[in-house]
């Protein structure tokens, strides 16, 4: 069963019931964020940098602490191009699956993954989105404590189960708004198509007048609305 139908529904319901995640951006101007869960990857990720490469986009990774582990090289070349990078746990593990200190440790982890490839300090690193998008209100309580900010997404074209680059491209362009934040995957599942996916996407978001802009602005814009 596909649940890409029923996500606009989560999407309305969750995000005025947690208001302290970041769900999108300014409803007033036409920036977007263009997100990526699960990497990096040894070949979808630069794939996909690639193709931002070629418009000049700069874009958003949530990453598995274990997968920047097993490709730093993929992590530093996504770091250096200034894109931005969030946590996404250390093994997609559902963060309410784990008790206190395997959350901590999961997320410290991460950080640390991040800083070895990157050289980014654990505190220019705090967003996290859970993986499989589940949490408690607890799970949000134990994030705003530690101070990690939390990064949810407003639309989702469930391109991990691949439905086909034309059903996802068409998800998208249906759903996008002013201040959408949209998530894709550049991991083990969907990413074999990701990058031929935003070949397609791009243009046509940008030909409707979008500025793809980070995660971290959206946050910005998002306070000033």
């Amino acid at each position: 069963m596909q649940l890409a139908p029923l996500f606009p529904i989560f999407y309305r319901i969750l995000q005025p019931s947690f208001p302290n995640c970041l769900w999108g951006g300014n409803p007033h101007t036409k920036a977007i964020a263009l997100t990526f869960d699960d990497g990096p990857h040894p070949q979808y990720t630069p794939e996909v940098l690639a193709v931002l490469d070629r418009y000049n986009i700069t874009a958003s990774f949530f990453w598995l602490g274990v997968c920047v582990n097993r490709s730093p090289a993929i992590a530093k070349a996504v770091s250096d191009r200034g894109h931005w990078i969030g946590l996404h746990g250390y093994d997609h593990r559902s963060f309410p699956m784990l008790s206190l200190n395997e959350l901590k440790d999961s997320l410290e982890k991460t950080q640390v993954a991040i800083y070895n490839a990157c050289n980014l300090q654990p505190e220019q690193v705090r967003d996290v989105r859970p993986p499989n998008g589940l949490f408690t209100p607890a799970t949000l309580k134990l994030f705003s404590q530690w101070n990690y900010r939390s990064v949810m997404w407003s639309v989702v074209p469930e391109d991990w189960v691949r439905p086909g680059i034309t059903t996802v491209v068409e998800r998208i362009m249906q759903q996008v708004k002013n201040g959408s934040l949209i998530v894709l995957h550049d991991g083990a599942c969907g990413g074999q198509d990701v990058a031929a996916t935003i070949q397609i996407l791009i243009p046509q978001l940008l030909q409707q007048g979008y500025e793809f802009v980070t995660v971290d602005t959206l946050w910005q814009q998002a306070k000033t609305e």
